[in-house]
Parts: C-alpha cells; sequence; structure tokens
C-alpha cells in the first residue's frame, strides 16, 4: 500500500476503504490512528526530516531541557496515557506547592490553581443551564409552530399566548390570540378541508424543520449527530476524537436539537443535552492551564459536565452526578463526585432561573402523587418491568440491525432521503392521533397527570358523582367514553412509537432515546393503570381488593403506574439502575414511590440482561468498532500473556531501539518501515534487557526540532538514551540525548500472567500497551487493541469488529 509519510512532523495518513470508519456520521480515517498495529503490516515511503545536516563539534546535545511543543500529546484517534497523565499532573502540582512557600506571588498562584476547578465546574453549570433553558424554549414554540400562530405576538407557543386571554378553564386552549393554520389562511377552523389544510401544514413545518436540522449537521459538524453518549463514554474511557466536542460541535448541535425535537420525530432531546455540556465543558477546559494541558484532568471535568446534562434534562441533580458514575464514566475520583455535585447543582440553579416552562419546575412532566400504593400492586408494577425489559430488548436488537444495515449498504449514502422518508412517515401517521400530533414529552406529562376535578382531558372523562367526592381526592369511577377512546387512541400510538423509534435512533440528526422510551413505557403504564382502576371499581368484593379498596375509594393511580412503565422501559434500554430510580424520584417528588421503581427497574433490567447483557449505548460502541474496554464486563478464561503478545511465533521479531548505539537514520528507517505509536528501549539487541518505552509521536518532533535548531544533528549523529554519553572516537558527529522522553517505568508483565489479571490492569490502569517479560528479557507487547480482539474471540465474535485496523 503507497502511503504518503511525514514531513515537519504532520501525519499524511492513507484513505483505503479499509482504513475508513464512520463515527457519528463522519468518515474517519484510522490508517495511522492505532496503537501498536499489525507487525506484519508494511509501509512505507518515509521522507526525511529537514534539518541542518551540517557536521558540528564533536559535543552531545542535551536537547530536551525545555519541553518542546507537542510531546507528550496525543494524535487524532489514538487512547491516552492515563498513568502518564496522572503523573504529570502530580508533578505539575508537587511544583507548584513547592515554590508556594517562596513568595507571596506563587501561593497566590497555589490558591487559584486549587480554586480553578470549582470555577470551571461554576462557568459549565452556567453554561449548560442556559444553553438547556434556550433549547427548551425554542423547542416548545416551535413545536406550537405546526398547529398555528400566535396573533398577539407570533414567539410565543400556545400557552404563553393563551395566559392573559378572558377564556374559561375548559376552552383555554381556544383562546382567541391562538390561530390555527387554517383559520389563518381560510378564516374558519371547522369542516373537512380546515382539517386537510391544518394536516397538510403540520407535515409541510415537520419536513422543513428535519430537513434543515440533517443539512445543518451534514455540511458543518458531522459529529452532531445522533445522541452522543456513545461517544462520550468511549472519550471518557481515554479515547481521543477531535472535534467531537469542539465549538462547531456544540453550535450546531443546539440548533439541531431544537429542529429535530420540534420536528415531531420520535427522539427526545435529553442524551444529546449531555452530548451539549460535555462539549461546554471541553471549550472553557482551554480557559485553564491545568486542564487544557491534561487529557486525564479534563476527562473529569467531562465527567461532571456530563451530570450537569443530565441534571438540566430532568431536573435532576443528584440522579444526574449518579448517572455519570454509573453510566458513562470510566474513572469517577471523590474529588470528581464532589465537583459533579456542584455542577449539576449550578446548572439546575440557572434552568430554574430561566423557568423554561412557566410552571416553576425544570421539567414539563414533573407531577406529584398523593395516594400511597398497595402491596399487592407489587404485581403489575412488575409486569410492567418484564414489558420494560422485553422492549429493550427487542429495540436493542432492531435498532442495531437497522443501523448495521444503514452502515453496510447504500442507505448510509442517502442521510438526507432516509430523514425526509422518516419524518414524512412519522408526520402522517401522527397528525390523526392527538396523543402522537403532541410533543413527547407533552404526551408524558399527560400520561403521568392524576385526574383531578378540573381536568379536562379524554383521560380523565370519568362518570362523576360528587357526592362521594372527599376533599380534593376524587374516587375511583366508572369510565366514561372519552377514556375508552383514549384508550384506543394511546393502542395506536404505543404501536406507532414501538416502531418508529426503531428507525429513527441514530438517523444523521441529533436523536436522544429517553423521552421516546419513556413514552412507551409511560402509554403501556397508562394502560395497565387504567384497566386496574376499572377491575377494582367494578369488582372491589374480589379477594385481591377486598382488604384495601372499599367501594367509592380512591385506590388505583393510573398516573402512578405510567410512571413506573416510564422507568422500566428506560432501565430496559439503557440498563441503568440507581440512578434511574433517583432521576424519577426526582421528576415526581414522592419518596413513597421508590419501591415500586426500584421492582421495575430491576425486573425490567433481569429480563433485558437475560437476552442480550448490553444496554443500547454498549451495543452501539461495539457496533461503531470503538476501542472501550468495558469495566463491568467479567473475563472468565484461563488464557496466558503469552497467547495474546506479539509477535506471534512466526511473526518477524519485535521491532526495538538500542539506548546508546542507534543512529538518527536507524531510527528514521524504523519510523519509516513501520507504523507502530511506540518502541521499546534495550540496552542491546543481543540482551533484549528493557529500557524503558518511547513514543513515535515524541520521537519524531525531538529529531525533527533537533535537527532544525541544534548545529550538528545529521543522519549519522547517535541518539542516546542514558545519563552518559557513549564513548566515541572524537571525529564522530554531536549525539544527541533523548532521555527525556524516555518513559523509564512502562508496565510489563511475564509471559506468564494470566489474561485476567492483564485484562484488569488495562481496566483499572488505562493502559495503551504492556510490556510483556521472560526471565526479565523483552519478549513482546501486549496493546489495548488486542485485548479488545482476543475478548472479541473468546466471544465468538469477529475479532476485526474492533475496527481500528
Amino acid at each position: 500500500m503507497d502511503q504518503k509519510g511525514y514531513r515537519r512532523g504532520s501525519f499524511q495518513s492513507s484513505t483505503s476503504d479499509e482504513d475508513m470508519l464512520e463515527i457519528a456520521g463522519a468518515s474517519l480515517d484510522f490508517s495511522m490512528a492505532e496503537d501498536d498495529p499489525p507487525l506484519d503490516r508494511e509501509m512505507g515511503g518515509f521522507t526525511s526530516y529537514n534539518g541542518g545536516g551540517m557536521n558540528g563539534t564533536s559535543k552531545m546535545m542535551d536537547f530536551l531541557e525545555e519541553p518542546l511543543p507537542g510531546v507528550g500529546t496525543y494524535e487524532d484517534f489514538n487512547t491516552i496515557d492515563w498513568v502518564r497523565e496522572k503523573s504529570r499532573d502530580r508533578d505539575r502540582h508537587r511544583e507548584i506547592t513547592s515554590r508556594s512557600k517562596e513568595s507571596t506571588w506563587a501561593l497566590i498562584h497555589s490558591v487559584s490553581d486549587a480554586f480553578s476547578g470549582w470555577l470551571l465546574m461554576l462557568f459549565i453549570g452556567l453554561l449548560a443551564g442556559s444553553l438547556a433553558g434556550l433549547i427548551d424554549i425554542s423547542a416548545h414554540w416551535m413545536t406550537d409552530l405546526k398547529e398555528g400562530v400566535c396573533l398577539a405576538g407570533f414567539w410565543f407557543n400556545h400557552e404563553h399566548c393563551c395566559w392573559k386571554s378572558n377564556t374559561t378553564f375548559t376552552d383555554r386552549d381556544k383562546c382567541p390570540e391562538w390561530m390555527s393554520w387554517s383559520q389563518l389562511i381560510i378564516g374558519h377552523g371547522e369542516g373537512a378541508f380546515a382539517y386537510i389544510l391544518n394536516y397538510f401544514m403540520y407535515v409541510i413545518w415537520a419536513l422543513l424543520f428535519s430537513l434543515l436540522a440533517v443539512l445543518l449537521v451534514k455540511g458543518f459538524a458531522p459529529y452532531a449527530c445522533g445522541s452522543g453518549i456513545p461517544e462520550i463514554k468511549t472519550i471518557l474511557s481515554g479515547f481521543i476524537i477531535r472535534g467531537y466536542l469542539g465549538k462547531w460541535t456544540l453550535i450546531i448541535k443546539t440548533i439541531t436539537l431544537v429542529l429535530a425535537v420540534s420536528s415531531g420525530l420520535s427522539l427526545g432531546k435529553e442524551g444529546p443535552l449531555v452530548h451539549v455540556a460535555c462539549c461546554c465543558g471541553n471549550i472553557l477546559c482551554h480557559l485553564f492551564t491545568k486542564y487544557r494541558k491534561n487529557e486525564a484532568k479534563r476527562r473529569e471535568v467531562l465527567s461532571a459536565a456530563a451530570a450537569a446534562g443530565v441534571s438540566v434534562a430532568f431536573g435532576a441533580p443528584i440522579g444526574g452526578v449518579l448517572f455519570s458514575l454509573e453510566e458513562v464514566s470510566y474513572y469517577f475520583p471523590l474529588k470528581t463526585l464532589w465537583r459533579s455535585f456542584f455542577a449539576a447543582l449550578v446548572a439546575a440553579f440557572t434552568l430554574r432561573s430561566i423557568n423554561p416552562f412557566g410552571n416553576s419546575r425544570l421539567v414539563l412532566f414533573y407531577v406529584e402523587f398523593h395516594m400511597p400504593w398497595h402491596l399487592l400492586e407489587l404485581v403489575p408494577f412488575i409486569l410492567l418491568g418484564i414489558f420494560g425489559g422485553l422492549w429493550g430488548a427487542f429495540f436493542i436488537r432492531s435498532n442495531i440491525a437497522w443501523c448495521r444495515r444503514r452502515k453496510t449498504t447504500k442507505l448510509g449514502k442517502y442521510p438526507v432521503l432516509e430523514v425526509f422518508v422518516v419524518t414524512a412517515i412519522t408526520a402522517i401517521l401522527a397528525f390523526p392521533n392527538e396523543y402522537t400530533r403532541m410533543s413527547t414529552s407533552e404526551l408524558i406529562s399527560e400520561l403521568f397527570n392524576d385526574c383531578g376535578i378540573l381536568d379536562s382531558s379524554k383521560l380523565c372523562e370519568y362518570v362523576n358523582d360528587f357526592n362521594s367526592t372527599k376533599g380534593d381526592d376524587l374516587p375511583d369511577r366508572a369510565a366514561g367514553p372519552g377514556v375508552y377512546t383514549a384508550m384506543w387512541q394511546l393502542a395506536l400510538a404505543l404501536i406507532m412509537k414501538v416502531f418508529i423509534t426503531i428507525f429513527t435512533f441514530g438517523m444523521k440528526v441529533p436523536s436522544g432515546l429517553f423521552i421516546p422510551s419513556m413514552a412507551v413505557g409511560a402509554i403501556a403504564g397508562r394502560l395497565l393503570g387504567v384497566a386496574m382502576e376499572q377491575l377494582a371499581f367494578y369488582h372491589h368484593d374480589w379477594i385481591i381488593f377486598s382488604g384495601w379498596c372499599s367501594q367509592g375509594a380512591d385506590c388505583i393511580t393510573p398516573g402512578l403506574y405510567a410512571m413506573v412503565g416510564a422507568a422500566a422501559c428506560l432501565g430496559g434500554v439503557t440498563r441503568m439502575t440507581v440512578s434511574l430510580v433517583v432521576i424519577m424520584f426526582e421528576l415526581t417528588g414522592g419518596l413513597e414511590y421508590i419501591v415500586p421503581l426500584m421492582a421495575a427497574a430491576m425486573t425490567s433490567k433481569w429480563v433485558a440482561d437475560a437476552i442480550g447483557r448490553e444496554g443500547i449505548y454498549d451495543a452501539h460502541i461495539r457496533l461503531n468498532g470503538y476501542p472501550f474496554l468495558e469495566a463491568k464486563e467479567e473475563f472468565s478464561h484461563k488464557t496466558l500473556a503469552m497467547d495474546v503478545m506479539r509477535p506471534r511465533r512466526n511473526d518477524p521479531p519485535l521491532t526495538v531501539i538500542t539506548q546508546d548505539s542507534m543512529t538518527v537514520e536507524d531510527i528514521e528507517t524504523i519510523i519509516n518501515e513501520t507504523t507502530y505509536s511506540g518502541y521499546p528501549v534495550v540496552v542491546s539487541r543481543e540482551s533484549q534487557r528493557l529500557v524503558g518505552f518511547v513514543l513515535r509521536r515524541d520521537l519524531i518532533i525531538s529529531i525533527e526540532n533537533a535537527r532544525k535548531k541544534q548545529d550538528g544533528i545529521v543522519s549519522t549523529s547517535i541518539i542516546y538514551f542514558t545519563d552518559h554519553s557513549p564513548p566515541l572516537p572524537p571525529s564522530s558527529p554531536s549525539m544527541l540525548k533523548l532521555r527525556s522522553i524516555l518513559d523509564l517505568s512502562p508496565f510489563t508483565v511475564t509471559d506468564q500472567t494470566p489474561m485476567e489479571i492483564v485484562v484488569d490492569i488495562f481496566r483499572k490502569l488505562g493502559l495503551r500497551q504492556c510490556l510483556v517479560t521472560h526471565n526479565g528479557k523483552l519478549l513482546g507487547i501486549i496493546t489495548k487493541k488486542d485485548v479488545l480482539k482476543h475478548i472479541a474471540q473468546l466471544a465468538n465474535q469477529d475479532p476485526d469488529s474492533i475496527l481500528f485496523n
């Protein structure tokens, strides 16, 4: 394979089909992006460095006394070295602490350095909360724009438009200030033609919003599509995807998220809000040197930003912290826990100050239930858990199959057409049914609602007997015709949501999964809740009701069943447990409903895990071939390090660098002929005694800078990694000392180390590679990709599904 090499430290990678991988809609090139490529891979065409090839005086160059720009940094699509990053941060902290005793200015610098993390969290919380408020207000207005416009001011949504109206409570949706499109265009809103005109305008607006969203994503920020959580999990595990959390991604994702939600597609804004908050965190990291220059420290900030994202998505600060801990974070020290809590607090406070929904709540579907639940109701709650687990497993398998088809067929080449077709089908099916026509958040709010005396919804059209009303609590009543109509409409809405979400999630627009999953569960829960309520009303003398549900009592709360169903389905899809229960509890403000939520969440997880172990985010990580080593999975096989390491038995020997006998030309030749991201340094080829490990990128930058800036560094100059220069004749050219870029403490294991220990080391320390020795001699190397391929082989999967080839 012909390949252009690099010049002046920059890389130009090949673009063959095998080296291309689609990440979140963008074509990414991984040909030079691996931690350690296969040993038998041939690369050619290394362009020699441009440097001053002059014979200088015979003196050694201790070139890297001052750190060079670029040394210690990483290429795109590479894994960071957690151990090295943490070590550098400790060294930096020790230096600041020792200097703080020397002068007042150094002490102030030390204090500001310690405080900078909290200041950064404050900025992230303020920015994430502000953007969430902007998204909520804009999406609410644009969703209503599909149905009509406010005459008092086009920028008002339907609810705000009617606030000042003098209409009665029952006619509050028919205020004169709000006009449907048919009223505006033909002067009246009744009749078949008006209905068809409203239908047409609804579909046109939906198509306009979705097409604008997909064109903006395709044209300006391909990374802005999808949920973003699988990629954020991968980034937090130490992988680098440049631009994924950049300013263009933030701007386009914020705009297109509003458009996508407003289009009426079966998606939510909660998952993408985590991506938006992480973009805020990454951009604000550049204000502080401590976080700008250290990839591990930056990932601590991104963990806190993810917590802030969930905090503003659900109005659940504690749930956000637990979500970050349970679902997305790879490394989560105690300090990060506190800072996540602070960022989530500030973000929630900011959103509450904006008050996007005008109800002094952080979410549209906040509810409060007052009736206690009975122990026997655990049976239907567990049934909802089983439904949630089955739906979750079905959805994951179907969605992954569809996304794989999108990647491997021509379908993936036409993202705009796909969005157009799915939006058209969704809008055409959604308009006739009022429960699919409304936004999904409003639907969930309606389903969670506990029917009161003033509720005019069809879900609350019961046969009233006001003689038996006691205070605010209404007794269980016979369902009226409106309830039966609503049940049929909800059943149809359930079928539509179940299937249309499969094709929507993964399209090239921002798309969250939390809200559609909750909607499916809430519909199923409300249907079951109304069925239980009517069963208790007509058969209160049955043995299952006789002890606790007398005639005329308020026994069953259908809205509670909707809430439990929502938790069950969300748990079945994402496999969250603790954070899910806390989020749902914070949504409802009801402590007494924790047990039903826990029962449903655990049941759904058990059922879904019995069918397939992966949640939706882990499944998408595997589908995209991201180098993510799952910390939750057990490694139970009895293989050894020697079974996984390279070189294998019939491979060429391991490429090494000697500590004091190789010239600049020799090392340039090695870099020319291989694509490894680093090289072991040994005492000599004969002894193979290990000295350390040096990164390819650091070698390239150091040699090039030495040839440009130091006299006497030529192709025959000796490079040495020892403290003292080797003895050479006086006429020899200047030597180049590169000990400062050498890692003197690379992680090593013996060839007899069980792989379960090696896998644990890779997971817990976040290693890029580990060297294998035998009786103190270097034998081979194991990289993160080797570990992932080995796990895939043992799971009877295609090892090349780890696509970093």
